[in-house]
């Protein structure tokens, strides 16, 4: 594992976005998306999906030069279609239309259909949090997860979002439908390790936390059992309805034909509230009473979403960004270096 500085991850990643046809701005904003991706901690979700990305290019899944155009607006509302482009540049946009609609009315939501992956769900919340705005965004896969109940993958296992502002550090939580994302599942495998707790079943029908076990299976456990497979469905329901991409059983299995997806942007601005002095002592306060609360573990205390994130950032920073042997060669000669 290299430790790469975070400028150098950026531009190696820019130059190679821009010898695949983006334009010199829009490639340092969506690599700028990687890195800080990879730098957050979240590593199956940043530079590890370059590769899959440039794959997506190069089929034609992912065209680099389109931008999200409006379909219809009413009021606080809005569609955009994504025309297949970036999925990170697209989510970025939305959710930044979703803020300035947010603020004119205090409450907003925007749609977007027909777009790609978005990479890190959590992006789009820290860029609501970070502005002082309440976000909340998911969208839909391709099916790789069964219901409860069920064998086959037939619903989603779409990441939701929901971040909170926060002086001392937004409140970010960030998560999936499965309890293990098949990113986390990889990683895992890559590392060796068994999964903390049971995370899926196995050819036998048996719960298990052998994360190679799940990835053959295909059967993921749904967070929250039942109500994790419920609330995958109704995301895809409310996404594919309002966005007018695909719902999840119509993107097929094909991690590379992931294309033309459904998101969902809300954002509410808490001044339109009033008593700001009032809201951040009820968030505080809510922080520190689950920050006292005993460990189960000892030396092990009991964090908030999100709250990993800034250390792991400042630490990778100042060392360097954790980027494996074999990918950075890979990174280093897509760019041309």
């Amino acid at each position: 594992m290299y430790r790469i500085p975070f400028e150098e991850l950026h531009r190696q990643l820019t130059a190679v976005l821009a010898r695949l046809g983006f334009a010199r701005d829009r490639a340092e904003l969506c690599a700028l998306l990687f890195a800080e991706t990879t730098r957050d901690g979240v590593y199956t979700h940043g530079v590890a999906r370059l590769p899959r990305f440039v794959a997506m290019i190069r089929n034609g899944n992912v065209d680099v030069a389109a931008e999200p155009q409006l379909v219809t607006r009413f009021g606080a509302i809005e569609r955009w279609d994504g025309r297949r482009g970036p999925g990170n540049l697209n989510a970025l946009f939305c959710m930044g239309r979703a803020m300035e609609l947010g603020r004119e009315h205090g409450v907003s939501c925007v749609a977007l259909g027909n777009t790609n992956h978005w990479m890190r769900g959590g992006t789009y919340g820290w860029q609501a949090a970070e502005a002082g705005l309440v976000g909340i965004c998911w969208t839909n896969t391709l099916p790789n997860l069964p219901p409860w109940g069920g064998v086959d993958p037939v619903i989603g296992n779409n990441p939701l979002v929901v971040s909170v502002p926060r002086a001392s550090g937004p409140v970010v939580l960030d998560m999936a439908m499965s309890q293990f994302s098949y990113g986390a599942l990889e990683s895992y495998r890559r590392r060796g390790e068994p999964l903390p707790i049971p995370g899926g079943f196995d050819a036998e029908g048996k719960l298990t936390r052998d994360a190679a076990a799940i990835e053959a299976t295909q059967r993921p456990l749904p967070t929250g059992y039942w109500k994790g497979s419920g609330l995958s469905m109704v995301l895809d329901m409310v996404g594919a309805m309002t966005g007018f991409g695909l719902a999840t059983f119509q993107l097929g299995k094909d991690p590379l034909q992931e294309s033309r997806t459904s998101q969902v942007f809300v954002v509410i601005d808490p001044k339109a509230f009033g008593d700001a002095a009032r809201q951040a002592e009820i968030v505080d306060g809510i922080v520190e009473s689950v920050q006292r609360c005993t460990p189960a573990e000892e030396g092990r205390p009991v964090r908030y979403p999100g709250e990993k994130t800034l250390a792991t950032r400042e630490e990778n920073m100042r060392l360097g960004v954790p980027v494996a042997e074999e990918l950075w060669a890979e990174i280093v000669a897509m760019g041309g270096a």
